[in-house]
């Protein structure tokens, strides 16, 4: 079996010795490649390569947002040709795919579990979303969640490390400094229904969490699943007691969804579109994508092989 192993020797917890044990462990059972990613998007050309190549299996060392971009290279590729299947060590600093999926957030562990898959043939296919033409694997966001991680890769390329508490300082100070909480901009559309207008963000889920603070998990959509179509969480307002209401909703560990008169919440569904009165940040992943006036984020059931 040929695999190509893609490290991102940048990702927050990825380190030389976690590469090092890795590439050992695979190299006993599989004909191993290896390739580091050099820049934005080179993970997507890497996958790209792997499908030409006929790789049969594709293993991230990295963060999400590698994971993301080796997806969308991955399906990318012309229609007919084998796509390989995609394995994951954990090795950035929130991981959610691979928790969202079971793995353990320890890299020796994972690499422990994807060996066993492997050896055993265990695959999952799941189903994705996209954020117009870009898949996204667990979540996307459109406004204030995407304008909070742009600030925080604009950091990051200035040398800070994320953390959660470097999130939570960062969504606090927007909320108060930055966000326009008086004019919402956002006009939710969708086949078959009435525009829902006057909203401030969406929050679109394609597993729960939507992400995690430490070990703690944030679920505005705690129904949304892999097997299932998009959930999308809305607010219709930004007041300080109404938000922080919902936040404390958000980090319930009941699995009860946020709920209240200023939510606009949506499950299982295929297709809807977020378009806004001006530009807003758009981010799937936890990758920031730039501003857009409109976005359509459409379900893709069954479309990506998990070795877990």
């Amino acid at each position: 079996m040929r695999a190509l192993l893609v490290v991102n020797p940048c990702a927050t917890t990825t380190t030389t010795g976690t590469r090092n044990v890795l590439v050992s462990a695979l190299a006993s059972d599989l004909k191993l490649d290896v390739a580091e990613t050099r820049h934005r998007g080179h993970a997507i050309e890497l996958a790209r390569d792997a499908v030409r190549d006929g790789f049969d299996v594709l293993v991230v060392l990295g963060g999400d947002g590698t994971v993301n971009e080796v997806v969308n290279g991955l399906l990318s590729s012309p229609p007919g040709r084998a796509v390989p299947a995609l394995g994951i060590v954990p090795g950035g600093g929130t991981n959610v795919f691979p928790r969202a999926l079971g793995l353990p957030r320890e890299p020796v562990e994972a690499t422990a579990v994807l060996l066993d898959a492997l050896h055993e043939g265990r695959r999952r296919v799941v189903g994705l979303g996209m954020a117009d033409d870009r898949y996204f694997t667990f979540c996307a966001g459109l406004g204030f969640d995407a304008e909070v991680v742009r600030t925080v890769e604009a950091r990051r390329r200035r040398g800070r490390r994320p953390t959660s508490a470097m999130y939570v300082r960062i969504a606090v100070g927007h909320f108060f400094t930055a966000t326009d909480r008086r004019h919402p901009t956002a006009v939710l559309e969708r086949p078959g229904a009435d525009p829902v207008t006057g909203l401030y963000l969406g929050i679109v889920a394609n597993a729960a969490p939507w992400t995690y603070l430490g070990a703690r998990p944030v679920n505005p959509c705690p129904r949304a699943s892999f097997d299932l179509g998009l959930d999308l969480f809305a607010l219709r307002r930004l007041g300080l007691a109404s938000t922080l209401r919902h936040v404390r909703q958000i980090l319930n560990t009941s699995g009860r969804p946020p709920h209240g008169r200023d939510v606009v919440a949506l499950h299982d569904v295929t297709r809807f579109t977020l378009r806004t009165h001006r530009p807003l940040a758009l981010h799937v992943d936890g990758e920031y994508l730039g501003e857009r006036e409109v976005v359509t984020f459409r379900s893709r059931p069954r479309t990506l092989r998990v070795v877990v």
